[in-house]
């Protein structure tokens, strides 16, 4: 277990974006700020152990996508710039001037994304398992680009539910009756389909990621001058490992981590390691400049 004092995760709060209501949970507090961005089809539940683990030391705060979790659908479609464009403005409806961003999966690439609008605003960037950083993909999202096939595929249901915890994670110990009802409910949202397929459909095709949203990755990687870190689960079957590390090649001045015994979802699957990840990046991202 983590060795950080842990207490209660924070209670739900709202708030109105441009008429969109965002859930999001804030630990409060005057530590350095870290925002916490989930990937396609989850939720804020996928950052229980850093919410409860870390929130003593950082303001941690974590928050659902429009059209994910318990946020309102929003103006669909969207794809990582246009959520990214939603995370500026979640800061400043927050008055958040200086941040770590942290993003898994579809929340790497938006997170990634809202580093090069704003560059001055944000301190720290942790990409784990990060999409739009190769082409590469599980062949079931590439499938459900397809039309009908994608619609037929996402149908809610158990089969849908044991479909996504197999794929998110690489030990089935970790799949807590917590984390599957938290599963269960976001699938099971009828409404949410459509607004899942037209991102992913914006994302990739048949063939893998799209190659723009890629090439769009590697140019802002390679102009990040903020502390990041490029984290992969070595066993993730989502998005393979090797993605990561050829974004790392292209982008040498940051770090690579890659987590053993690790699925695509390392803040869950590791936590341990990876909240100690957290703590190391804030530490630099904060550091006073000389």
């Amino acid at each position: 277990m983590d060795q950080t004092t842990t207490r209660k995760t924070p209670d739900d709060r709202y708030l109105s974006l441009d008429g969109i209501s965002i859930r999001y949970r804030d630990t409060g507090g005057d530590g350095p700020v870290v925002l916490l961005t989930h990937g396609i089809a989850a939720s804020l539940e996928m950052w229980y152990p850093q919410l409860s683990a870390l929130g003593m030391s950082f303001r941690i705060i974590a928050w659902d996508l429009p059209g994910h979790g318990l946020s309102a659908l929003g103006h669909q479609p969207y794809d990582p710039d246009k959520f990214a464009t939603v995370g500026i403005q979640f800061l400043d409806a927050l008055k958040i001037d200086a941040v770590v961003l942290v993003g898994n999966s579809m929340g790497g690439g938006i997170s990634l994304r809202m580093a090069g609008l704003q560059p001055h605003r944000v301190k720290g960037l942790l990409l784990a398992d990060a999409a739009t950083l190769a082409r590469s993909v599980f062949i079931g999202f590439r499938l459900m680009t397809l039309p009908v096939l994608g619609e037929i595929m996402n149908k809610p249901g158990p089969m849908a539910v044991d479909q996504q915890l197999k794929g998110i994670f690489h030990d089935p110990s970790v799949i807590t009756d917590d984390f599957r009802a938290i599963v269960t409910r976001n699938v099971m949202q009828a409404d949410r389909v459509k607004p899942f397929l037209a991102t992913m459909r914006l994302m990739s095709n048949i063939t893998g990621q799209r190659a723009a949203m890629v090439k769009k990755s590697h140019a802002l990687l390679a102009e990040v001058s903020m502390p990041t870190v490029i984290l992969h689960g070595r066993q993730d079957t989502v998005l393979p490992l090797e993605g990561s590390l050829a974004a790392h090649r292209l982008a040498p001045q940051t770090e690579m981590i890659v987590l053993e015994d690790c699925g695509h979802t390392p803040q869950i699957e590791q936590h341990d390691q990876f909240n100690q990840v957290i703590r190391n990046l804030v530490a630099r991202a904060m550091k006073p400049t000389e």
